[in-house]
Order: structure tokens, then C-alpha cells, then sequence
């Protein structure tokens, strides 16, 4: 499963972000705010058009990502979360 696809207000795990080509900037950064193997976060809203932007917490600190951006991160579902 992606972070795009979480479910609103639904905790994850963080397993992976994917390079979708070699030195991939965006791919990169997202690492850099903190979306490594293990951490946890949380889908707290989605934008009005479209879905986008959509709101993702990670640790304390929030971000607004593209759908695009959190589609290259893979996620495990923490129990009990409704997929």
C-alpha cells in the first residue's frame, strides 16, 4: 500500500520510499523530512480539489504532499486501521 492510498485520519509504517529514476531529487527530500523505514504516520486531511494536497503527519511535524510525492511511499497499515 502507498500513503496515497491511506485511508483519512488511518496510522501507518513507513517501509520505503521508491526512486522513481536514478538521483531522484523528490524521492530524496521526502527521506530528508523524515519518511524512513520504520516511522510512523498518519493521514490527517485531504484538500478540497481533487484530493490534493494531502495532509500527512510523521512524528510530530506535518507536510502537505502532492498525491504523486506520497504515491512513492510504500507503507504498512498499522492494526486496526481500515484499508
Amino acid at each position: 500500500m502507498t500513503l496515497s492510498d491511506l485511508p483519512l485520519q488511518a496510522n501507518a509504517v513507513v517501509e520505503t520510499v521508491h526512486d522513481t529514476h536514478a538521483n531522484d531529487a523528490i524521492s530524496r527530500r521526502l527521506r530528508e523530512l523524515g519518511f524512513v523505514k520504520g516511522e510512523s504516520v498518519r493521514l490527517v486531511a485531504r484538500g478540497p480539489i481533487g484530493g490534493e494536497p494531502l495532509l500527512v503527519q510523521v512524528g510530530f511535524t506535518r507536510f502537505a504532499l502532492r498525491r504523486s510525492e506520497a504515491a512513492r511511499i510504500q507503507i504498512t497499515a498499522e492494526q486496526g486501521a481500515s484499508a
